[in-house]
């Protein structure tokens, strides 16, 4: 049981009055919809009376349709629920539409580029340029437009005009490996490939055309190459076949206006990607309606960005938070983009990166956070950080630790909201509520529109305590389905075996009696020991206090002779100067023995020079497990969807030392 902790912070009067989630709930009463006496009232409202609440987020943002939908929720049964049926409509219509053309949109630069703004007339413009250039390369409605572009203007621009055509757009970061990208791409047989040359990462650059000429065959369906000069003005094009430059896609435009297809509410937008860690990675459908409200409710009434925020996420366009923050740009709020490595040349980059752009809202990771707070990071000292309002963090479970630190180094005054979701909905099930108090170690709420619950084994409701994640109703931007799974069995498989017509989503949950949330790691890598179930989480904020580990991985491998209760070893990267003594060992089980169970006490401690991590952070709980338990490590885990595949090798020979003692 959660005991009821002080808020690290309570928003203002003024804030909850100025509020767009305030605005939202005075026209509901007014409207005689429902009178909402506060937050938790309201989330039971749009839970209780779903298509109302729908209904209701359609007309309140005027969402447009060329012909109208004929009722709300056609069908309610998940898997197949069916959204808006009739309407057509059009995403990138909506977030282009009524724009001062001299505003700022985007705020962009990087290592390889200073920082620059895009007013909203020239997104308008490039995106209208790059339309005609990709009607001209023959890309029409409902093909596959794919992109191994970093996280810079020209993507979202590139986005929008697939968009705006009905074509369907995926992408990759360019620090994906060669076999992860075609992992990913090849599912889902692209005419186009838009792509840079090369970028620079950590002050040193990095050539893609060899990795770009063995996407080529690996994609047979590609048909142009249209290379973005990145790294070099002027790269060798003649090492590609069917290549050209992005100016001359561009320039081979008809220079007609900008058109909006008008597509099905549940034609695809994106394809976005599991993170890959189980094998080849399941291509995400996801459609321009549903994602649509569910951004416009998100960042307006969640996010609350209004005019004059400026929103930095750091992120790469292979992480779904890069599309998440796409979604920002339906609201008056500008974003700002960085390219390149927030550690380089030291963790205060992205910080400075803030003061210089006036960033209102600053997002990042967890992990991101904890580096931060590790390294003794003040990124209030020598800075004017007076613009910055409020901090998001997602990618993993924020430590309790890692929310005070936020509060010493930030102010009082900042508001922290601890989000998570999945790429799988592209966006987050639990996380920021303006108008709610910050409680440490915990979500603020349970998003609206999602039935989030935490539920035992046997499908009963919990409160208090921890269980599985699951949401018992639909959401818009829930899958539409996974690309090729043409019965729809991966799709079932992947979300609703465990709970027929209910979403499992793989995480920890505990909902407090407050509506408030805790999260507590993936439900498939928990460690129980003697029928004690914990979350990695825990274990990790009880390792990493101690100042003599920088990072962590712990698994529970099951069955092994001469461990009863399983074996549980825990993998650690020491800090400079430390070493793994008896000393260090007995503070470690100290630690979780008194902090976690003495049940989860490791039963063996490794030191390894780096913890695998996946490109969003993640460390890979389940892939490690698996090759421990003498899995084929290729099916295990896509080395390429690594941010350091290199990292794997240590438990690969160490899985067949296992195997041969």
């Amino acid at each position: 049981m959660h005991t009821m902790p002080e808020p690290l912070w309570t928003p203002s009067a003024e804030r909850i009055a100025q509020s767009d989630l305030t605005h939202y709930a005075n026209w509901l009463r007014e409207r005689g919809t429902v009178d909402a006496g506060g937050y938790d009232e309201l989330w039971r409202w749009s839970v209780d009376e779903l298509d109302a609440f729908w209904q209701s987020i359609w007309t309140y943002f005027d969402v447009q349709a060329a012909t109208a939908p004929t009722a709300v929720l056609g069908s309610r049964e998940m898997p197949g629920a069916q959204w808006f049926p009739g309407a057509r409509l059009n995403y990138a219509e909506h977030l282009l539409r009524n724009r001062d053309p001299d505003s700022v949109a985007i705020r962009h630069g990087g290592e390889l580029r200073p920082m620059a703004e895009l007013p909203w007339g020239e997104l308008e413009a490039r995106t209208t340029a790059i339309v005609g250039g990709l009607r001209a390369l023959g890309v029409t409605e409902g093909d596959r437009v794919v992109a191994y572009l970093p996280n810079i203007a020209e993507a979202i621009a590139g986005f929008l005009a697939c968009a705006s055509l009905g074509a369907i757009w995926s992408s990759c970061s360019p620090d994906f490996g060669a076999r992860s990208v075609a992992d990913r791409f090849a599912q889902i047989e692209p005419t186009v490939l838009l792509t840079v040359d090369g970028y620079r990462y950590g002050g040193k650059d990095f050539d893609r055309l060899d990795v770009i000429a063995g996407l080529q065959d690996a994609l047979p369906t590609l048909t142009k190459t249209v290379v973005l000069p990145y790294l070099n003005a002027a790269p060798d094009l003649g090492r590609l076949r069917d290549a050209i430059t992005w100016e001359e896609m561009e320039a081979s435009g008809d220079g007609a206006p900008l058109a909006f297809a008008p597509v099905p509410f549940d034609h695809p937008l994106w394809v976005l990607y599991s993170s890959g860690t189980t094998g080849l990675p399941k291509p995400i459908v996801q459609g321009h309606g549903g994602i649509l409200l569910e951004q416009l409710k998100k960042m307006h009434l969640h996010l609350d960005a209004q005019e004059g925020d400026r929103v930095l996420w750091f992120t790469t366009t292979g992480w779904m938070m890069w599309n998440f923050l796409i979604g920002v740009l339906l609201t008056p709020a500008s974003i700002v983009l960085f390219d390149g490595n927030p550690g380089y040349p030291d963790l205060g980059t992205l910080w400075d990166v803030a003061e210089q752009t006036g960033t209102t809202v600053f997002g990042t990771s967890a992990s991101f956070i904890a580096s931060c707070q590790k390294a003794g990071l003040k990124p209030a000292e020598g800075r004017d950080l007076s613009a910055l309002t409020a901090v998001g963090s997602t990618g993993s479970p924020l430590s309790p630790e890692g929310f005070r630190w936020v509060y010493d180094e930030l102010g009082a005054d900042t508001w922290l909201f601890s989000t998570s979701g999945g790429t799988d909905v592209c966006t987050a099930f639990v996380g920021g509520v303006p108008t709610m108090p910050v409680y440490e170690g915990e979500l603020q709420g349970r998003s609206l529109g999602c039935d989030v619950q935490a539920w035992d084994e046997d499908g009963h409701a919990l409160i208090g305590e921890v269980g599985e994640l699951v949401l018992t109703q639909p959401m818009p931007s829930m899958p539409v389905g996974f690309w090729g799974d043409t019965d729809g069995s991966r799709y079932r498989e992947a979300y609703f075996e465990m709970f027929p017509g209910v979403w499992r989503h793989g995480d920890w949950i505990e909902i407090t009696e407050r509506g408030t949330a805790i999260i507590y790691g993936r439900s498939d890598s928990t460690i129980n020991r003697g029928g004690i179930r914990m979350g990695t989480s825990e274990i990790y904020r009880a390792v990493l206090a101690d100042p003599d580990i920088a990072d962590a991985l712990v698994v529970d491998v099951g069955g092994r002779e001469g461990f009863p209760d399983g074996w549980m070893p825990l993998f650690v990267v020491l800090a400079d100067g430390a070493v793994l003594d008896d000393a260090l060992t007995k503070r470690v089980a100290r630690r979780i023995r008194e902090e976690c169970s003495p049940r989860h006490v490791p039963n063996e401690l490794f030191t390894v020079d780096e913890i695998p991590r996946t490109m969003s952070g993640k460390v890979l709980e389940v892939p490690v497990k698996r090759i421990l338990m003498g899995h084929d490590p290729d099916k295990a885990v896509s080395r390429g969807s690594l941010a350091n595949p290199q990292a794997l090798d240590y438990f690969v020979s160490l899985a067949s030392d296992l195997r041969t003692s």
